[in-house]
């Protein structure tokens, strides 16, 4: 995984190559979200006889259209889309047609809601591997713009949410297991699902509030989210909107995450069974999960503050790529939860008693086979 990130980000390195660096642009009289910089401009339609605009047009620096259709933007990001599309979403149709039949186990319900999540957003990165490979210009309109964008962010959220589900009821069966079988987590696990799809399909209504697809002035092409104008008068919800959405969808589950994954190696290391072989694989969960998650959420939101304070939107090219890794995510986590599943398929060694109470160890067991 981590030679994949250095495959990634090695492009910006030699950013020079792919774009022309002597243009500048920095406009501080209009503000952008999540997105270029871009002024919009008013258009003489005679001078376009075969040209149709049924989008705003704006005008871009040469710097953020080079960024924008450059090398990176129009090869290196499709390409790992289509790697992630050709791998997850095979292995994710199989990990639902495997549990379909397996949704009365505790674990189930979580686990088809994770592979949902993350086939809904494979699927949407079909029409943005288009959209890159037709050199960044977008020929489905706006309405399908809108449902891309919402459901390829709705979705990563909500693949975060359902990794935190899951490790919250991991935490309980290993740290807590007599309140784990006193619970209905069957139940709790269905409506923490709902919610979370629900909470995040309202979360996604402002994307379809505002303009996603502008004709760049002077060029030939559509960009789809990648550049945008923000209004203040129109839309003053925007950056705060984002930023919530961020703490919410990132933060606030990672948060959880950590607390969680730490509780869960502390007591089954204290625990009077031998389950290095579990522990090592949640290590890979965990850090497999923060190496594809955080790099983009921290750029986003450092995006973000940057565009509020300083009206500046570089980072922009470096969460575009950054990205790519929660895409490759999606398409990792059926061989993620069969890693953790095969090793509770054997039973754990006990170790001496003084490493502590069996009675403890032996609900410990328990508690993880049932969340199977």
């Amino acid at each position: 995984m981590w030679r994949i990130s250095v495959m990634l980000l090695l492009p910006l390195l030699f950013k020079d190559s792919f774009q022309d660096s002597d243009y500048g642009y920095n406009d501080t009289t209009n503000l952008t979200v999540r997105t270029y910089s871009g002024r919009m401009v008013l258009v003489d339609y005679n001078c376009f006889l075969n040209e149709s605009f049924d989008q705003p047009v704006l005008n871009v620096s040469d710097e953020v259209f080079h960024q924008t259709a450059g090398f990176l933007s129009t090869r290196i990001i499709p390409s790992c889309y289509v790697l992630a599309i050709l791998i997850g979403i095979p292995s994710n149709i199989f990990v639902l047609a495997c549990l379909s039949g397996k949704s009365k186990l505790s674990g189930g319900v979580l686990h088809i809601s994770l592979a949902g999540s993350d086939l809904l957003l494979l699927v949407s990165l079909t029409l943005r591997v288009h959209y890159h490979f037709n050199n960044s210009s977008w020929v489905f309109g706006e309405l399908a713009c809108k449902i891309v964008t919402a459901c390829f962010y709705g979705n990563i959220y909500c693949s975060i949410h359902a990794h935190m589900c899951i490790s919250l009821t991991r935490y309980l069966a290993v740290v807590h297991p007599f309140v784990y079988r006193g619970l209905s987590i069957r139940k709790c696990s269905i409506w923490a699902s709902l919610t979370v799809w629900a909470v995040f399909a309202i979360a996604m209504t402002p994307e379809f509030l505002v303009q996603q697809t502008y004709h760049i002035s002077g060029q030939n092409i559509i960009t789809c989210h990648d550049v945008q104008t923000y209004d203040e008068e129109s839309y003053p919800f925007l950056i705060p909107y984002r930023l919530s959405l961020i703490c919410l969808g990132f933060i606030l589950p990672s948060l959880v995450i950590i607390f969680v994954y730490g509780s869960i190696l502390f007591h089954l290391n204290r625990s009077s069974c031998d389950w290095n072989h579990y522990i090592k694989a949640s290590t890979l969960v965990f850090g497999i999960f923060l190496l594809c998650f955080t790099p983009s959420s921290i750029i986003h939101f450092l995006h973000y503050v940057r565009l509020y304070t300083q009206y500046q939107d570089d980072l922009y090219q470096y969460f575009r790529v950054a990205v790519c890794l929660c895409s490759l995510h999606s398409c990792l986590d059926p061989f993620l939860s069969y890693v953790l599943t095969k090793t509770l398929t054997a039973p754990p060694k006990f170790r001496s008693l003084s490493c502590g109470p069996k009675s403890s160890a032996s609900s410990n067991v328990q508690g993880l086979v049932e969340f199977k």
